[in-house]
């Protein structure tokens, strides 16, 4: 049995991993659970998992927690400090991160400063520190396992293949909820359209990132450093039907796909399990049911956070770091009622206009800009009011 800590363990990947281990009973010893913000759910995983220590991120909630779990030989712990201390824990088998957004990245620098492997959901780590994380990954001799559903499949794909003879990492996209939207139909869309997404169930921030399709963008940038792979190599089509999760094309013109349902489930377990496929199964994949799968190419004029994306992981440095940061800022603001949907994009390209682009940064530059980029787009948003 492994011993395993989740980060953002209240969260859909959070919670989707613990019905993972559930379905596969005596594999692994749930030792560290950290959470933002819902303590009432901690608290309900504490009481069934028993692990030795647990973090939430909202001070607030500490009493809370302690209050409920005062019966428990569980210690508790509040706020950042609290999240990095259980990150930076060695003392376990794997790491899930699966924190959303910014506050997800140090977590990961954490983690593989302590030496332990990690199955990685937060697109943020590679995003904004991928070159600093990789390096450090590889001196170390760990393992990065991709949860995205998109890396989870390319990494399938590689399997056993020669890095060499591919040609080009092809994304799928869903398209969101607004791919057949005109640009001008695009200014009117309200926070519920965008987060009302045609195949995937995911939280918020994500959701809003995949109408926008920067979250594309950020695949483009975490395939980039995943894999190894040149920008120019990985390439985007959108795939309504979300079945085919990526494909690999290989220098003979052979491409592999992998297929599933829209199920975050699956690659979980395939990371948490690797090399197995393990014969637990979730809903079968019927494509005689499905019937059809189609493609089409971006609109990148309409989807301009995509284009922005592509452009900063040919950048490198910290352009990826500040395309984030802003992207973050900018999508909340969009949720509050403050920005309009079409704004999104605006906001993220003045940041990468007017913040200083680092080129070969280390961990403290990447948390400079950082704050940089927080600063720059509040008081843009505040010449709004």
């Amino acid at each position: 049995m492994k011993d395993l800590t989740i980060l953002g363990a209240t969260g859909s990947i959070g919670s989707n991993t613990l019905k993972v281990i559930d379905a596969n009973p005596d594999t692994f010893n749930i030792k560290y659970l950290t959470a933002g913000s819902n303590a009432e759910k901690l608290a309900a995983q504490a009481k069934k998992y028993k692990p030795t220590a647990i973090a939430i991120a909202n001070k607030q909630k500490l009493n809370y927690l302690q209050t409920e779990l005062s019966d428990k030989k569980i210690d508790i712990y509040g706020g950042r400090d609290g999240i990095l201390e259980i990150a930076g824990r060695d003392d376990v088998d794997l790491v899930v991160n699966s924190i959303v957004g910014p506050p997800g990245m140090e977590p990961t620098y954490k983690v593989v400063n302590a030496g332990v492997d990690i199955a990685l959901s937060n697109k943020e780590s590679l995003v904004m520190a991928g070159s600093v994380i990789m390096k450090q990954a590889e001196q170390k001799g760990l393992k990065i396992y991709p949860i995205d559903s998109e890396h989870n499949a390319i990494w399938q794909c590689l399997r056993g293949e020669d890095l060499r003879e591919v040609a080009e990492i092809i994304l799928t996209a869903s398209g969101g909820p607004f791919r057949t939207l005109s640009y001008q139909e695009l200014k009117g869309v309200t926070p519920e359209q965008a987060l009302d997404h045609p195949t995937w169930n995911m939280g918020r921030k994500i959701t809003i990132d995949s109408a926008t399709m920067m979250n594309k963008g950020f695949e483009i940038i975490e395939a980039h450093w995943l894999f190894n792979m040149p920008a120019n190599k990985i390439d985007v089509v959108v795939h309504p039907q979300s079945i085919i999760h990526s494909m690999v094309e290989f220098c003979d013109g052979s491409i592999k796909a992998q297929l599933g349902l829209p199920d975050m489930k699956l690659p979980i377990q395939y990371a948490l399990f690797y090399p197995q496929h393990r014969e637990v199964r979730w809903e079968n994949t019927n494509l005689a049911k499905i019937r059809k799968l189609t493609f089409e190419e971006p609109d990148y004029r309409k989807f301009t956070c995509l284009k922005l994306a592509q452009q900063a992981v040919k950048e490198e440095g910290t352009a990826s770091a500040i395309l984030n940061v802003a992207n973050d800022k900018a999508v909340y603001a969009f949720l509050n009622g403050n920005i309009k949907f079409t704004e999104i994009p605006v906001f993220v390209e003045k940041a990468l206009d007017n913040i200083k682009i680092l080129s070969d940064p280390e961990f403290g530059d990447i948390l400079e800009t950082q704050r940089q980029t927080e600063e720059f787009i509040d008081n843009e948003l505040n010449k709004r009011k």
